[in-house]
């Protein structure tokens, strides 16, 4: 059913087709409107049975989530940024236990200095936590992803983060088609756990493991990773014959049909970049786009085949690994054999900076006549940067580099240095 819906609220509404029968939640921006739109539900008795749970933190709403995920209830919740740090040791207490919770992360920078507009450093920090994590370009395909996301959990027994950029997804209005209850139920069969505790057959979970077997644990929870690798393409496939329209599974090319540059990104950036692409389609240029749905596990094999007609590679990264460079680019590079395409790393939309066509396009153009370097930022200011370094240089008490720069721009107001 199509309806005009914010994405949070079209992603509240799907979770709620799936059943959920406990969602322990904690408010964190940009997520909020997803969990306040589940309480209503719940509160409502729109969802039945489903316990909400107001819990005091993010870590202690992983907690909760655990235990219900260990008695055999199926298990929602959703955060972001400094929220999902928060939870970082209970999310890898939630893989390492197998327990097939689902989370929706709407991506958000990561402080200091605090920035609450979208990038993807808050789970791409967790990206070797042991959860799937699965990016969306639309809300149409925030939605269909979580019904994807729920099977998926329960097929492997593993968590699943669904990752839609914070702002730019969450709070956009856009026409949903909303699957029906029934379609959801064909899907998405009654939960049945792998393993669950019971009183009456008494087991423990989580004891220590010491050498003689820990290897052995993380190799299994390597080679389950992998199975996604063939379980999400054939999920992806029921799940577009039941609703009627194309699922991407671990990829989507986009023009890459004799492209010699192909652009490799996550998220809705996506939907930019295939604007740019088209611009420069219609100029004669050979140019395509990948969006990688699947970003954990990686699919090497998928990727390696999507970019083996191309003579460059440009990899949009909307995080940036301090010190190194590229996340998306590092495993995009382990994908291609020794002497492939060459392969360049942007740095883009960090903090939630802009990514328009139009830089897009030069910075297209400038791979296309060899001036793009192995790794740059898209609209990186220069100046602001080296003023900055030069105060550094020229007083050991220079101050915060965040407020200065601030400053030299006019954000806030000038004071002595």
């Amino acid at each position: 059913m199509l309806e005009q819906l914010e994405g949070s609220r079209a992603v509240a509404r799907a979770v709620a087709l799936c059943r959920p029968e406990v969602i322990p939640a904690y408010p964190i921006s940009p997520q909020t409107h997803i969990v306040e739109a589940l309480s209503a539900m719940v509160k409502a008795e729109e969802i039945a049975p489903c316990e909400f749970v107001n819990v005091e933190s993010e870590y202690a709403a992983m907690s909760v989530a655990i235990g219900a995920s260990a008695t055999g209830a199926r298990t929602y919740t959703a955060t972001a940024s400094q929220g999902l740090l928060y939870m970082a040791e209970a999310l890898y207490n939630a893989s390492g236990l197998g327990l097939p919770i689902v989370m929706t992360v709407a991506n958000r920078a990561i402080g200091a200095p605090i920035n609450i507009w979208n990038d993807h450093s808050d789970s791409m920090s967790q990206r070797d936590s042991g959860w799937l994590q699965l990016y969306v370009e639309s809300n149409q395909e925030a939605v269909d992803t979580h019904l994807l996301a729920f099977r998926l959990a329960e097929e492997l027994s593993l968590p699943v983060m669904v990752c839609m950029d914070g702002f730019i997804l969450t709070h956009a209005y856009e026409r949903i088609d909303l699957p029906s209850q029934e379609q959801v139920d064909e899907f998405l069969p009654a939960y049945e756990p792998r393993q669950v505790l019971d009183p009456d057959e008494p087991v423990t979970i989580g004891a220590m493991v010491g050498p003689e077997a820990f290897t052995e644990v993380k190799y299994l929870a390597h080679v389950k990773q992998l199975q996604a690798l063939e379980t999400i393409p054939e999920l992806s496939g029921e799940l577009g014959d039941v609703l009627g329209r194309q699922q991407d599974g671990l990829l989507r090319g986009y023009r890459c049909e004799e492209a010699e540059t192909i652009v490799v990104a996550l998220g809705s950036v996506l939907g930019t970049i295939e604007d740019a692409v088209d611009e420069l389609r219609d100029r004669g240029v050979k140019v395509g786009a990948v969006g990688v749905k699947a970003f954990r596990p990686f699919p090497l094999a998928a990727v390696r085949e999507a970019l083996a007609g191309a003579a460059r590679v440009v990899v949009i990264e909307k995080a940036l690994a301090l010190g190194v460079g590229g996340i998306l680019s590092e495993n995009v590079q382990t994908a291609l054999p020794h002497g492939a395409a060459r392969v360049h790393t942007v740095i883009a939309g960090l903090g939630g900076r802009p990514i328009t066509t139009a830089s897009l396009v030069g910075l297209l153009e400038d791979a296309f006549e060899e001036r793009l370097e192995q790794m740059s930022f898209l609209d990186l200011n220069v100046e602001l940067v080296e003023r900055e370094l030069e105060r550094t240089r020229a007083t050991r008490r220079s101050g915060p580099p965040a407020e200065n720069m601030l400053r030299d721009i006019g954000t806030v107001a000038a004071g002595p240095v």
